[in-house]
């Protein structure tokens, strides 16, 4: 009988355990023994790192789409539909466009969405760079933009790229400064809890690197609402900040899917942070930001993850005790400028050290999108 793993989200984790499982288990696929499906809502994967730079008008929304069949090894089978229904004790799947089909082993790789309405006022007052249509949008007000006071508020966290909003407001003050505005163009940073990152050694790091460029910092700033028309921010301390254009990182959150599932609280999959195993279902596993785990919700981490889980259901297959853990390995470029950046390697038990910021680490992350996309083919 043919064993099937499904693995649900055709993002950057998703995508390469879909090839890593191919490569892995090609004896197996093409004896009949073992069938690999990949479920995703969209024709093509998108690599949301490209998102930062096109405020900048330094790429373009397209830059980050590619079709997923061009990515996806041929043994895997492709179904571009919606899971709208896990039954874990039945181990089946519903799909949006009609029927249904059975796993042995399913991963969840769904990734997170935005909830910008959880905020009032925010989707009238607010632009963001963590979607397709925030980063085109704020490219149009942040080219047009020349003077006055540019506020970048953290309010929703954990969020995509945690590094992100620092990036933006160093490639911002250096984007302006080049442009001969910066001393007409004010730049203000928020943050939910008392310092400006939630890894106590980046916001270590960051903070003099604000201080030096002149970035106003907001520390324990939990956003509450916007006032469109008056371009106001209120905080639940009671703080309010008025700007002139405001850059929000809004609440994230997982998909309904996992939650109706009881697989756990927000769209986020309670797992072992070792072996990424659910911890309210058999045969389940999560990756990315899906899996709760503490790790950041990066896509280097979605990528370790998919090699482990990729190893784990191998053993699995072949009827062997699975070894293979994630340690918390994670791996993140920092622009610092626009160009210049920073570099951190860690994991569960050893903490970050961002190197020193170069033109070459610059470079160096640039190479990384362009070659992103034989990352996600599984090549490197």
């Amino acid at each position: 009988m043919t064993e099937h793993i499904a693995v649900v989200g055709g993002g950057t984790g998703g995508t390469v355990l879909a090839n890593d499982l191919a490569d892995r288990l090609r004896a197996e696929i093409d004896a009949g023994d073992v069938r690999v499906t990949l479920i995703n809502d969209d024709r093509d994967h998108v690599y949301k790192p490209v998102w930062l730079y096109v405020p900048f008008g330094q790429r373009e929304l397209a830059d980050g789409r590619r079709p997923l069949a061009e990515l996806v090894d041929d043994a895997v089978d492709l179904r571009i539909d919606r899971v709208t229904d896990i039954d874990t004790e039945g181990q089946e799947l519903q799909y949006r466009e009609g029927g249904s089909d059975t796993y042995d082993h399913l991963v969840l790789a769904t990734g997170s969405t935005l909830a910008t309405d959880e905020i009032p006022g925010l989707a009238a007052g607010g632009h963001d760079y963590y979607s397709e249509s925030g980063a085109e949008t704020l490219r149009e007000e942040l080219l047009s933009f020349t003077e006055g006071h540019l506020v970048l508020s953290v309010i929703g966290t954990p969020h995509m790229c945690p590094a992100a909003p620092l990036e933006f407001v160093f490639m911002a003050d250096d984007w302006f400064r080049k442009r001969g505005l910066r001393e007409d163009v004010e730049i203000t940073y928020t943050y939910p809890i008392q310092r400006v990152h939630g890894n106590p050694h980046i916001a270590e790091w960051a903070r003099p690197l604000m201080d030096d460029r002149d970035i106003n910092v907001e520390t324990f700033f939990n956003a509450e609402s916007v006032d469109a028309e008056a371009n106001r921010l209120t905080s639940m301390e009671g703080t309010d900040i008025d700007y002139d254009l405001l850059v929000g990182i809004p609440p994230h959150r997982g998909v309904d899917l996992v939650e109706d599932a009881g697989l756990g609280d927000d769209g986020w999959v309670e797992v072992d942070q070792h072996t990424l195993e659910a911890e309210n279902a058999e045969n389940v596993y999560a990756i990315g930001d899906t899996a709760d785990t503490g790790a950041p919700n990066a896509g280097s981490v979605a990528h370790y993850q998919a090699g482990v889980v990729g190893r784990r259901l191998a053993s699995a297959v072949r009827g062997r005790p699975a070894t293979a853990t994630y340690e918390g390995k994670t791996l993140c470029f920092v622009e610092t400028g626009m160009d210049s950046a920073s570099f951190v390697e860690f994991d569960y038990e050893n903490p970050p050290s961002p190197v020193p910021p170069s033109e070459k680490i610059h470079w160096a992350k640039l190479a990384y999108n362009e070659s992103y996309w034989l990352t996600a083919r599984g090549l490197l």
